[in-house]
């Protein structure tokens, strides 16, 4: 009898030591590698945010893992001196070239004219290309893109602002100010055409307009 109660306690540490250690596959690496970091995957997310907002007209928001964070948008273009070939460049250069040294205010304004004319009928659907329609010199949207001086930007504080409300407008965060506007003119400019468009409000330094019949041209 006393053999047989060592041998069957000797069968059960045998189980219980040989039992294969658990594998804790929560600390495991990735399968498909660590994800992808930096400037160029931060590019590669804004560029899926154009898409989202160009295709949904503004009105199907990311999820959150899908926005771009603040440090994310940052580090895009530190010096301000890259080439306009994303769409946070593109649109944080336009801000800042627009409106720099205005109130925020404007700056979301002018954010929400190039969002509200991707994927318009009647507008490219990228922003880069909403940016740079037109000639380089001389017929062009955006002055800045076509007065012949150089588009890098210079003051570093400005352009930080420039960047978070671009970030901020690829999320869909920010709310469009200017009722749908797709133009706009400084308040003390008078150009010709503004008479043919609706006006749908001014802010700050700013007049904003939008077609009469929903139609750009």
């Amino acid at each position: 009898m006393r053999q047989t109660w060592v041998a069957a306690c000797v069968a059960i540490v045998c189980l219980i030591g040989c039992r294969p250690a658990e594998v804790d596959h929560s600390q495991q690496p990735s399968a498909t590698g660590p994800a992808a970091t930096g400037p160029a995957a931060t590019e590669k997310k804004a560029e899926a945010l154009e898409q989202n907002a160009a295709a949904a007209g503004n009105k199907a928001p990311p999820s959150p893992s899908e926005m771009i964070n603040k440090p994310e948008a940052q580090a895009v273009d530190p010096a301000g001196a890259e080439p306009l070939d994303d769409a946070i460049t593109c649109l944080a250069r336009t801000i800042y070239w627009e409106a720099r040294g205005e109130a925020i205010v404007d700056m979301e304004a002018i954010a929400n004219v190039v969002m509200n004319r991707l994927g318009h009928a009647g507008f490219p659907n990228t922003i880069c290309n909403v940016v740079r329609q037109g000639r380089e010199q001389g017929s062009c949207q955006f002055s800045w893109w076509c007065d012949g001086r150089s588009d890098q930007a210079k003051e570093d504080e400005s352009y930080a602002t420039a960047k978070e409300i671009a970030r901020k407008a690829l999320n869909l965060q920010l709310t469009d100010r200017t009722g749908g506007a797709l133009y706009f003119h400084q308040r003390r400019a008078t150009p010709g055409w503004a008479a043919e468009y609706a006006k749908t409000v001014q802010i700050g330094e700013f007049l904003f307009y939008k077609p009469r019949g929903g139609e750009a041209r």
